[in-house]
Order: structure tokens, then C-alpha cells, then sequence
């Protein structure tokens, strides 16, 4: 996928969707972590504000609960978000495979074809020889785009898993 599907796909995430990305990857930063470690010694440190243990900790798991149900909401939707993406690259490798067929269909016509002009070499025409030489620079030429195109199919299909 190049860089203006990207960006295509993007532009089509609703603003919570794109926020919840965010968020996910805020979560799983050293900053998060960092500023959840502050909040909670500010939390403990309340006792020294007058505040009961059993207020403490009312307030603590009441602020945590919260949170965990707005994490798991949007870890869900970006779980979601990336079921969507490998929807979208599975659909791109299929693609690719068909056109490989394709392709490997018009090889085999191309290879009849050379092997035609083979049979016409054998019988002596020079300029048919050099006809046949550029042919079969041509389907060696093809062979090499092909074996690129089957790697890359295999690479996608192995990104996928």
C-alpha cells in the first residue's frame, strides 16, 4: 500500500477512532508510565491532607476502574482498527495473486510463441535467430519480474500471519 492509501484510510477514521490510536500508543509510552507513578503517590500522599485511608482508597480504585473500562474500550477499537487493516492487505494480496496468474498465463502463450520461432530458427533463417535471441532475453526478463512479484506475494502473505 503506498503513502496516499495511507493517508486515504486515515482521513477515513472517525476522530474517536484516530483517538483511541492515539491513546493506545500513549498508554504504552514511558511518559504514561511516569505519569501514572506521580498520580499515585499523589494519591497516597493525600493522607497527609487529612484524608482517611479508607477515602484513599475509595477514591483510588474508583478513578481506576474508570480508567481500565476506557482502556479496554479503546484497545477494543483499535484491535478493531487493525482487523480492518489486515482485511484491507489480505483483499491486496489476493489481488496480487490473481494478476500473477494472469501473468503466468500470458508467459506460457509467450513461451509458445518463442518456441514457434525456435522451430522456424532450426530451419535456418538468421534474422529469425535473432528474433528468437531477443524473445528469450524478453521471457527471461519477464521470469526475473515474476519471481520478484511471487516474493513479495510470499512476504505479504507471511506479514499477515
Amino acid at each position: 500500500m503506498d503513502d496516499s492509501q495511507g493517508k486515504n484510510s486515515q482521513k477515513n477514521d472517525s476522530y474517536l477512532e484516530q483517538m483511541a490510536l492515539a491513546t493506545t500508543s500513549y498508554i504504552g509510552s514511558f511518559y504514561s508510565l511516569v505519569l501514572h507513578s506521580i498520580f499515585f503517590v499523589g494519591i497516597f500522599s493525600l493522607q497527609w491532607l487529612g484524608f482517611s485511608f479508607d477515602q484513599i482508597m475509595l477514591i483510588l480504585t474508583t478513578v481506576v476502574s474508570l480508567e481500565a473500562i476506557y482502556l479496554a474500550i479503546f484497545i477494543q477499537m483499535t484491535v478493531n482498527h487493525q482487523a480492518r487493516k489486515l482485511a484491507e492487505v489480505s483483499e491486496d494480496v489476493e489481488d496480487i495473486s490473481e494478476d500473477m496468474e494472469e501473468i503466468s498465463k500470458d508467459i506460457d502463450g509467450i513461451q509458445e510463441d518463442v518456441e514457434d520461432i525456435g522451430e522456424d530458427v532450426e530451419k535456418g533463417d538468421e534474422t529469425l535467430a535473432l528474433k528468437h535471441q531477443r524473445d528469450q532475453e524478453k521471457v527471461s526478463h519477464i521470469e526475473n519480474i515474476l519471481k520478484e512479484l511471487l516474493q513479495e506475494v510470499r512476504d505479504l502473505k507471511d506479514k499477515q500471519k
